[in-house]
């Protein structure tokens, strides 16, 4: 590893000690299962195979919306999900999502998810950790985490959600993207 990877995993284990108030706030990590079965089909694929949405159900009942369009993956969250920001956020390669979603809690309420999407392009194929942030009236993506070649991306895609999706401007702040060595590329 790099010195500068050695530093960066350095600070990404520490910032989580970090308190972010008066009061210590519990963070932790709860994982829901995107199961097609159990998922309900509120738009189904159209005749040529393309597009379609589903609903899923997630932690504590907050409904995931799954959608999916040229060949691309769209995931969403809440009883407004159509009409966030995140509803047309997804990577720009082909890609489809993991089946595990986690969600990240701060004294058991959900501030983020991390879901893992697999891609494939004429470069290869590979996997990114997606973190967004979950908000009270949108919700969008805060973070892409190269996960292919990255043995701390789940990590550091955790330091990711934790440090920024509170704070996070869905209409002005701009995505932070990682590499597979887990330093910052944007």
């Amino acid at each position: 590893m790099k010195k500068s990877s050695h530093l960066l995993l350095a600070a990404t284990l520490a910032v989580p000690l970090l308190s972010f108030g008066a009061a210590a706030e519990e963070i932790s990590s709860a994982y829901t299962k995107l199961d097609p079965k159990a998922c309900k089909d509120v738009t189904p694929l159209d005749a040529g195979g393309y597009g379609g949405v589903s609903k899923c159900e997630g932690y504590d009942g907050i409904e995931v919306r799954v959608a999916e369009g040229d060949l691309r993956m769209f995931v969403s969250y809440g009883a407004g999900a159509a009409k966030q920001t995140v509803a047309e956020q997804t990577l720009p390669q082909f890609n489809t999502i993991g089946d595990t979603l986690e969600w990240r809690l701060a004294d058991g309420k959900p501030f983020a998810t991390i879901l893992r999407f697999r891609w494939d392009s004429d470069n290869g194929e590979g996997s990114t950790l997606v973190v967004t942030k979950l908000g009270e009236t949108d919700a969008c993506h805060v973070g892409y985490v190269t996960a292919t070649g990255n043995p701390n991306a789940n990590v550091l895609a955790r330091t990711v959600a934790d440090t920024l999706a509170r704070g996070f401007d869905c209409a002005n702040d701009r995505i932070h993207q990682y590499g597979p060595d887990g330093n910052r590329t944007d």
